[in-house]
């Protein structure tokens, strides 16, 4: 999650000051992402170190407000108009927890799937029912609210987000089921009888090739 940007977003709609630029970042993300105080006043500090906003004095309370420069603002557009890098993946809790409980002695990798299935299916219930309530929100004449419209927008791609883990959980699973199969099926089968056991012995000198091939 791109902090320094987002606070950059912000900025160019007008001066703000750290407190207010936490209360507008969760307000527009649906406090999906909550900051801290400090954490905004330490991005603030790198933001104007870099040159990407600049102190602006202060409001009627006092606070120090700060405001978006222009090279804050061609930042900001190439942010936009930039992919995001899926070069370098964020890492994903879940899937190194599965990765390290494989043959993992004492862990039973089936239940921890299963367990992990239960919670995700139930945030994505969650998640569809604050849906509803943002979807609602909108389409009662209230489209022209930025931040109702940005959290429904975040609030569908965590229903497509735990929709994609329900799935790929179930993929592990059977996966799992797949390759354990052909271990279980060699375990439980018994080797055939000899031949030799079976029928009279040859009255002629078979070559240990030939007798191999015969049986199997």
């Amino acid at each position: 999650m791109s902090i320094r940007h987002g606070l950059l977003a912000l900025l160019e709609r007008g001066p703000r000051y750290g407190s207010q630029l936490r209360t507008e970042f969760e307000s527009r993300t649906g406090s999906t992402w909550p900051l801290n105080v400090g954490q905004v006043y330490t991005t603030l500090a790198r933001l104007e170190r870099d040159g990407l906003v600049a102190p602006d004095g202060e409001d009627t309370a006092g606070h120090t407000l700060y405001a978006i420069t222009d090279t804050g603002r061609t930042e900001l557009r190439e942010w936009y108009e930039r992919p995001v890098d899926r070069a370098n993946p964020p890492r994903d809790e879940l899937s190194i927890k599965l990765a390290m409980a494989v043959g993992a002695p004492g862990v039973d990798i089936r239940a921890v799937i299963q367990s992990q299935r239960h919670a995700t299916i139930r945030a994505m219930q969650d998640y569809t029912r604050l849906k509803a309530t943002a979807l609602a929100a909108v389409e009662n004449g209230r489209s022209g609210e930025r931040d109702d419209v940005a959290w429904l927008l975040v609030l569908e791609q965590l229903i497509f987000q735990t929709e994609a883990e329900a799935r790929w959980l179930d993929h592990c699973e059977a996966r799992l089921i797949r390759l354990s199969l052909p271990a279980d099926r060699g375990a439980a089968t018994p080797e055939p009888p000899r031949a030799a056991a079976e029928t009279p012995a040859p009255t002629t000198t078979t070559r240990p090739s030939t007798a191999r091939t015969r049986r199997a």
